[in-house]
């Protein structure tokens, strides 16, 4: 009888000779996959929808959070969203095989890098379904072959999208084995993945700390991830305040389960006395719960106060902490202290502050006068992420076609040697 760990380790043999053949499609092909794909999904919204409810009703029974359901759900609209960014991946050009500045060596030979796969990506997920598209698109639009492991809670969901997906490879003459599900719901098949380093190149977690915390104890292949997204908006003095207020609503309640939604917002001493006020009815009106500093509530008394440990959380929930900072320098400190390197914003019209902030605060990515919830691969126009680094070596930021590639040196001569 076969073990788990071997029908685990037969999925990622599958995959590295998949790897092979997908390095080797044609653009028109890869595209031709992807097209397909969103064609199919169309036309299947309402076999779709069906597998997901058996998810939904499970994880009802299971008392999931709100934000949890939130990813979960196969919305009209996220199917939707799904077809276009499968669309949109499919028209951008192929990265692979493309060649930076090419330099021209003294004895004649020219010297370049060129743009190739990472091979085969393991991508483990919880409650996001969508992944399974966005994961399966950038690697199959970027010459890789993936394992996906989704979470227990999606498990009807997944094994519906990924018979679109195998249903859409054979039309276009791929091997079904591009884009592999591990079929079964037992933790140890992970603890398998993250330790396979002949057959997967890169795994890649999208999921809470405790699944990163995990792997990170157990992962033997190297890591794209990021633990936490805490992120953060500043006001700055020079902020316009109507600006600022619906920047500040909208990156908290566009969707509280996203790690890009603000959890803390730091507010410039010298307009928190008409800012506060302001931006905490505007909040606690949409359900928000203020957790903030003694200058927060001494302005909002209805605030309750915010311990050590409210600076540091990802609540992924209606709660917002807030800090009234004596000027910009305590604002890039408390980020530098608390944040996560994911995202932080600065709302200002001095552009000596906003060029300040974009240089000084190191977060994957940096924004003046826009929302933290853009932090998004299809918002940046990369069709779609597999998902958000805070690395600083290879990826960061939301990982995108270029993300999922690597560099070779590639060299042309006419028979020079070296003397």
């Amino acid at each position: 009888m076969t073990t788990l760990q071997e029908t685990v380790k037969a999925i990622g043999t599958r995959a590295r000779l998949a790897s092979k053949a997908i390095m080797r499609a044609t653009d028109q092909q890869k595209s031709a996959a992807l097209s397909t794909i969103a064609d199919l999904l169309d036309r299947s919204h309402d076999v779709l929808t069906l597998a997901n409810e058996k998810d939904l009703a499970q994880a009802k029974s299971h008392d999931l959070s709100g934000a949890l359901l939130d990813r979960l759900t196969l919305s009209p609209k996220s199917l939707l969203l799904m077809s276009q960014s499968l669309r949109q991946i499919a028209a951008m050009p192929d990265p692979i095989g493309s060649l930076g500045v090419t330099t021209v060596r003294p004895n004649g030979m020219r010297v370049a890098q060129m743009r190739v796969p990472l091979g085969v990506i393991g991508i483990i997920y919880e409650s996001r379904p969508n992944v399974t598209i966005d994961a399966a698109a950038l690697c199959i639009k970027s010459g890789n072959a993936c394992v996906l492991r989704g979470g227990s809670e999606a498990f009807h969901s997944n094994m519906a999208l990924v018979a679109v997906i195998s249903q859409a490879l054979k039309a276009v003459g791929l091997p079904e084995s591009v884009v592999q599900y591990i079929e079964t719901t037992d933790r140890d098949a992970v603890g398998y993945l993250v330790t396979m380093t002949e057959e997967i190149d890169v795994i890649v977690p999208r999921g809470g700390k405790g699944l990163i915390k995990r792997l990170q104890e157990q992962a033997r292949v190297p890591m794209i991830k990021h633990l936490d997204g805490n992120c953060h908006v500043y006001v700055d003095k020079a902020a316009n305040l109507e600006t600022a207020k619906q920047i500040a609503i909208n990156a908290k309640t566009y969707r509280y389960g996203i790690c890009g939604a603000m959890e803390t917002l730091l507010v410039h001493q010298a307009v928190a006395a008409d800012f506060v006020p302001m931006i905490c009815e505007a909040l606690s009106s949409l359900g928000v719960e203020i957790r903030g500093c003694a200058k927060t509530r001494a302005l909002f008394p209805d605030a309750k106060e915010a311990s050590a440990q409210d600076w540091a959380e990802e609540y992924l929930a209606p709660i917002l902490a807030m800090r009234v900072v004596d000027d910009q320098t305590a604002a890039m400190d408390h980020i530098a202290k608390w944040g996560s390197g994911h995202t932080d914003a600065i709302v200002t019209q001095d552009i000596a502050a906003a060029d300040a902030f974009e240089r000084d605060v190191d977060s994957s990515s940096v924004y003046v006068n826009l929302p933290t919830c853009f932090a998004d691969g299809f918002e940046y126009g990369l069709g779609a992420e597999i998902g958000i680094s805070t690395n600083r070596l290879h990826a960061r930021g939301p990982v995108g076609l270029e993300g999922l590639t690597t560099l070779k040196w590639v060299l042309r001569g006419e028979g020079q040697t070296r003397g």
